[in-house]
């Protein structure tokens, strides 16, 4: 069957945390409208999109409708934080985008992670170029178009409509609540458990919620003890390695799979 172009879906390119030695870093695909946009760029971020891809179709079958996706496809990344499992592929894509496509990314950020960004994460690598002859000196807007995602109103890019939230994290770090044409996509990100932020995904028809060890991130005991209704739309992710899938009353994500916010 034909994807519907109203249909708003979410491929799943990676579940795992930093130290996973099983799994890609957590991140996102989301679809609607004909346009892609990437929910953070872990590293190697052409090999984790092929891999998932190919387990997409192994999943849903060739008219999945997502056989054809490439790197090429995915010129929108919103980068939740800075943390390196979250952007590390960011500069990869962007030398892509910049050297074989001669295009930018267009990049929606917090005004927190914009300040930081370029002079303190990529300009090292990316603030000069050999052009056969010389070094010329690059900035953030030579690779980058940059969106502002503000932390009081929503920000619309293509057919999406972005709320945001701060997340209890080590670094200011936006969780999501994401509508297409009346179809909400809640994402906690990486977060200490947080009964504010919990009301503030659970208008969404699909609430995908991290789960780790740690000060700043939820513990699976926060989340089981929520009330079933919630836990039926909640999936999880960006778990630890010793984390037993099999026995959690959550579903667990798994890397490849194609879901549809609002499906019955």
């Amino acid at each position: 069957m034909e994807v519907a172009m109203n249909d708003f879906e979410v491929l799943v390119l990676g579940v795992g945390d930093s130290f996973s030695e099983h799994h890609h870093p957590t991140s996102l695909l989301l679809r609607a409208e004909g346009m892609c946009l990437a929910i953070d760029c872990p590293d190697m971020y052409r090999a984790v999109l092929g891999s998932a891809v190919r387990g997409a179709v192994r999943g849903a079958g060739p008219q999945s409708g997502v056989s054809s996706l490439t790197v090429d496809d995915v010129d929108h990344v919103l980068l939740t934080h800075v943390h390196g499992d979250h952007m590390n592929g960011l500069e990869g894509l962007a030398f892509y985008k910049h050297f074989v496509q001669r295009k930018r990314v267009v990049l929606a950020t917090s005004p927190d992670v914009r300040r930081v960004l370029w002079n303190e994460r990529l300009a090292v690598s990316m603030g000069q170029l050999w052009n056969g002859t010389e070094l010329v000196r690059k900035s953030f807007e030579d690779y980058f178009e940059y969106v502002p995602l503000d932390w009081d109103l929503p920000t619309s890019l293509g057919p999406f409509r972005i709320h945001t939230r701060r997340t209890l994290h080590h670094v200011p770090t936006s969780a999501l609540l994401i509508e297409v044409g009346g179809k909400l996509l809640g994402y906690s990100c990486d977060t200490a458990f947080d009964p504010d932020l919990i009301e503030f995904l659970s208008p969404a028809d699909l609430i995908i919620h991290e789960t780790n060890h740690g000060p700043a991130h939820t513990p699976y005991a926060a989340l089981a003890a929520l009330p079933e209704e919630l836990r039926r739309r909640m999936r999880l992710i960006h778990y630890p390695d010793g984390f037993d899938v099999t026995q959690s009353t959550i579903r667990c994500l798994e890397e490849g799979e194609l879901l549809r916010v609002g499906a019955a």
